[in-house]
């Protein structure tokens, strides 16, 4: 007997808001996208320009025309949450509550942020400085006037003293946290291949799965960055391929996406923006995600 795993699948990509916000939109739903994610200004520039009169009511209308069903913001890359040094602490925390007003103002769903990295302080002092910079935004009323937004908190490949590759790091960081009802976790696949988790085969999945469980717990896991790795296991190196060409391979990331645990959360993808020396690596490897969900398995 083989099981059929159905649509809908709720799939999307990182797209680019250099034509505007609602273009944005307009291209997801050129893809067939149910879901998108952006960055709401330059992710390597700490300067946010102010989003002009009418931009977010624009958006907001599109999306209410359109099939879009979540949209996500990610935070800037410069942020450090984890950072021992003050001044660099404080104006990540800011920025931090920025981007929240941001997100908010478009109506986003979810912001998710990477980290940081504790330079060398320690990972317990990394952890500490993350946690207090989540209970600063807790407590701000930009936060708390943005009752629909939740924060997803992304595991990293673990290059160098990033924090948050291992499970327990960011179970710890959750353990912190003054309220968990609109925190949740962004599992990105590269990032935890990288990190030693191995997606490649059944057992190794379920292997993966239970220890995410037994730290984090599979329901804190909100959205899936689904990427496949140009690197080896473990490698510790945050290196994005098409979905299928990497060391994770189609067949890992077709078990992922048709995982009973997983199947109804939107998977995200980060992947390269050019194929085989084309531009239309979004639709190639959006195709391929749905070929590998339709996929029989034996059961």
């Amino acid at each position: 007997m083989a099981i059929r795993v159905n649509e809908p699948l709720l799939l999307g990509c990182h797209l680019s808001i250099a034509g505007g916000f609602t273009q944005a939109i307009d291209e997801a739903e050129k893809l067939g996208n149910t879901a998108l994610q952006f960055f709401t200004h330059a992710p390597s520039a700490w300067r946010m320009k102010a989003l002009a009169d009418g931009v977010a009511d624009r958006f907001r209308e599109r999306r209410e025309r359109s099939s879009i069903e979540m949209v996500v913001v990610h935070a800037m890359y410069l942020l450090n949450l984890a950072s021992p040094d003050d001044a660099l602490h404080a104006r990540s925390v800011t920025a931090l509550i920025e981007e929240v007003r941001r997100a908010d103002r478009l109506g986003a769903d979810g912001l998710v942020v990477h980290l940081g990295a504790h330079v060398g302080s320690g990972l317990a002092a990394g952890i500490d400085r993350i946690v207090a910079a989540v209970n600063g935004l807790l407590a701000s009323p930009v936060w708390i006037q943005s009752p629909g937004l939740r924060l997803l908190l992304e595991n990293t490949a673990g290059a160098g003293t990033t924090v948050g590759a291992a499970f327990e790091e960011l179970a710890l960081v959750l353990a912190g946290a003054g309220d968990l009802s609109r925190i949740g976790i962004c599992l990105d696949t590269c990032h935890a291949f990288a990190a030693g988790y191995d997606l490649r085969t059944a057992a190794a999945i379920e292997r993966t799965l239970q220890e995410l469980d037994q730290t984090i717990g599979l329901e804190r896991v909100q959205l899936i960055h689904l990427n496949d790795s140009q690197l080896p296991l473990g490698s510790r190196r945050d290196r994005h391929e098409h979905i299928g060409r990497g060391e994770i391979g189609a067949a890992g990331l077709g078990m992922l996406v048709r995982e009973a645990r997983l199947r109804d959360l939107p998977f995200v993808l980060e992947t390269p923006k050019k194929i085989d020396g084309r531009a239309n690596a979004d639709r190639v490897n959006l195709a391929m995600v749905r070929r590998l969900r339709m996929q029989e398995e034996a059961s």
